[in-house]
């Protein structure tokens, strides 16, 4: 969902986390519901005779559930976006984290990314802005990281050319995956 846009505002890129980047995510939450569903287990089959495989299976169901379940909402509930005059990341559904900063700001553009990110295509692409170390600006998870970069080198551009008085139609954004 892209913010509130002022008169004239162009979109340039907006997007979410990658699902890829939430794998770690996922796979910690079914190890762990695992270790439950086998102390869950072994708990049944001590106070019993023998393991009770319906709750066993139940606590597993649900544990997979809620996992799955988590890391979707925690990937829809950040988005990003760059307009021609500002970068934005909202994170959260209840409760709301906004970062903004105007272009102008953004003194260097860096992207990062791991062996397993490099396997999986995404990274995390880091903003330095003027306000200086304190302030942290990171599109986290985003799949082509390199692109994200094209598009804010792109967006940095308009904001030139329409500072210097010129005006250029907006160039067509490329696909997204």
């Amino acid at each position: 969902m892209a913010p509130k846009l002022n008169p004239g505002e162009q979109v340039i890129f907006e997007g979410h986390p990658s699902w890829r980047s939430i794998l770690n995510f996922y796979l910690k939450g079914i190890v762990g519901t695992a270790v439950i569903a086998l102390l869950v287990g072994l708990g049944t089959n001590l106070f019993g005779d023998e393991v009770d495989s319906g709750l066993v299976t139940v606590v597993a169901v649900v544990g997979v559930a809620v996992t799955v379940l988590a890391g979707f909402i925690k990937r829809i509930a950040t988005d990003y976006v760059i307009t021609d005059r500002r970068l934005h990341i909202k994170r959260g559904i209840i409760s709301r984290d906004i970062q903004e900063t105007r272009l102008q700001r953004v003194q260097n553009v860096n992207y990062s990314q791991g062996v397993i990110q490099r396997m999986l295509q995404i990274g995390d692409v880091d903003f330095d802005t003027a306000a200086g170390d304190d302030y942290n600006f990171v599109f986290s998870g985003v799949a082509q990281p390199s692109e994200v970069v094209h598009q804010v080198d792109r967006a940095t551009r308009l904001a030139g050319d329409d500072s210097l008085g010129t005006e250029h139609g907006p160039e067509p954004a490329p696909p997204q995956a």
